[in-house]
């Protein structure tokens, strides 16, 4: 008897249209989780990412596309002018394409079998247009395969993606076992293997090794964010904290560097660093003592509360690289009304820890966010000289707004644009929030005080 082919699925990280886009240790993480899980269950897995380069045998090579990382595996993307949506026309900047060109995209399509499904995700609001390009032009060249929208847009804005985006199916929330039914149903493929959603360390490591080449892995210890930062999405998105053992986290950093040659790891969690003495500390000894040479970078904003001597050693012996601070704003008042995240005294007491144990101020960089609802740009100039003070590095970080966050309905009330209908005007490059105390000139003034 034959042997029945297993069914083959499509999966598509789309590009970015914005004003800028960076590959900032950026990956699909819930979409190389959910293919190790398809393949797992007996699925042929095709993925294209278009913010990678085209795979070495690709068909159509795009020479646009740079090549050429930074050591760490930060860089550039490649990026095309387009046209703007008319809702951003007035915004006198350029609006791009980042990511492969669509002939180089149709080039790889070609190549692909007739899938049974189609996944595409978006892991922005105000990113969508790129998905629904990839939903368009994947639609013509399957017309009778479904398509299937998640990811954190879908999530926030699911009307807005239910009525405008071309797909068949759009899925709301992060559950991986509710995505696996989901492609079960429409392949009328049983699921043979499921994950345990109460454990993490049941899920199968992400299929980085779809990625050639792969200048870097992203690794979680835990999912979804105990803290509730006024104006964040964590637990909309996952609205449960979990997290996984140490050792287990450990064993695939190993898996990575010794079976992959990954020398670069970027840690995506939100909350890293909460209650240390009984995940972070153990983990870190646990690189330690197997001897990992690594380096690691942490892009999301750690918790500085919990940084004390003993665990900024570790993390330099260890071989942290990059470290990202939250601090957002050095203004008392809006520090307190912000959910209390830290303090200034706890903020210096945990620079001075970094800089005892041997980070330079190259690698220590510290969020403020910028743009918040009401905010002034003295506030902004206040902290950023606080920050250098204490020798460490400010980075801007433009606030979104983001539906269903408690700032939401502040932000819907001041900002002149229509932030509930139009996920564009969610876009932080706009400066949503902007009035006569924060203008765009001022901001592009507080950029110009960071490299002073």
């Amino acid at each position: 008897m034959a042997q029945r082919k297993s069914p083959s699925l499509l999966l598509v990280n789309p590009w970015i249209y914005d004003f800028a886009a960076y590959d900032f240790w950026a990956k699909p993480l819930g979409l190389l989780y959910l293919a190790s899980i398809l393949r797992k269950n007996g699925y042929e897995i095709n993925y294209l990412d278009c913010l990678s380069p085209p795979r070495p045998q690709a068909t159509h090579h795009d020479s646009r596309l740079p090549l050429h990382r930074k050591p760490d595996g930060r860089g550039k993307l490649p990026k095309q002018e387009i046209e703007k949506p008319p809702q951003l026309a007035s915004v006198p900047r350029r609006y791009c394409r980042y990511g492969i060109s669509v002939e180089a995209f149709l080039s790889e399509m070609s190549a692909v079998t007739p899938p049974a499904a189609i996944l595409i995700t978006s892991p922005m609001t105000y990113w969508y247009p790129g998905a629904f390009e990839a939903i368009r032009l994947t639609k013509g060249l399957f017309p009778k395969t479904p398509i299937v929208f998640g990811g954190a847009y879908t999530t926030l804005c699911y009307g807005h993606a239910k009525a405008k985006s071309g797909a068949d199916v759009v899925f709301s929330g992060g559950s991986l076992r509710e995505a696996l039914l989901l492609i079960s149903s429409l392949t009328g493929k049983e699921p043979i293997s499921s994950p345990d959603p109460e454990n993490l360390d049941s899920l199968p490591y992400p299929a980085f090794d779809l990625i050639d080449p792969n200048f870097y892995v992203c690794v979680t210890t835990s999912r979804g964010c105990p803290y509730r930062c006024h104006y964040c999405a964590s637990h909309l998105l996952s609205p449960r904290f979990l997290r996984r053992n140490f050792s287990a986290v450990a064993d695939e950093i190993q898996f990575w560097n010794s079976c992959h040659s990954v020398s670069n790891i970027a840690f995506y969690d939100d909350a890293l660093l909460f209650q240390p003495e009984n995940h972070f500390i153990p983990l870190l000894r646990e690189i330690l003592r197997r001897q990992i040479r690594c380096d690691f970078h942490v892009p999301n904003g750690m918790h500085v509360r919990a940084i004390t001597p003993e665990i900024a050693r570790l993390m330099f012996e260890a071989g942290f690289r990059s470290i990202r601070l939250g601090l957002d704003t050095a203004d008392e008042s809006r520090m307190e009304s912000m959910a209390g995240k830290t303090t200034r005294e706890e903020f210096s007491r945990a620079v001075d820890a970094l800089r005892d144990a041997g980070f330079s101020e190259e690698e220590i960089g510290v969020y403020l966010l910028v743009g918040l609802p009401r905010q002034t740009a003295q506030e902004v100039e206040t902290s950023i000289r606080f920050v250098k003070s204490l020798g460490a590095r400010p980075y801007l970080a433009e606030y979104s707004p983001i539906p269903g966050t408690p700032l939401w309905e502040e932000a819907v009330r001041v900002s002149p644009f229509d932030l509930a209908r139009e996920p564009l005007f969610h876009n932080n490059s706009l400066l949503p929030c902007q009035w006569q105390g924060l203008t765009p000139d001022d901001l592009n003034r507080l950029k110009m005080t960071l490299r002073s």
